[in-house]
């Protein structure tokens, strides 16, 4: 019926390392990609971009509103 001794030391620093690897799988989750995801990622966003700008008409107005100038 006697309780389990435990060292107090011990048992803080092994709740901090488990706290501490719970953090890093969140950080992990949020902000880890690999090299490949990062590439494809921006290799999407660069295609859709030149899509975009395959479908704009020239001679119209600007994303300001501005007409652009005509060379004389």
């Amino acid at each position: 019926m006697a309780a389990e001794i435990i060292n107090l030391r011990m048992a803080r620093k092994q709740k901090a390392r488990a706290d501490k690897e719970r953090a890093a799988d969140a950080n992990r989750l949020a902000h880890g990609r690999t090299k490949a995801e990062k590439t494809l990622t921006r290799a999407l966003k660069d295609q859709a971009e030149r899509r975009l700008d395959q479908g704009r008409l020239e001679g119209t107005s600007g994303p300001d509103g501005s007409k652009p100038e005509k060379p004389e």
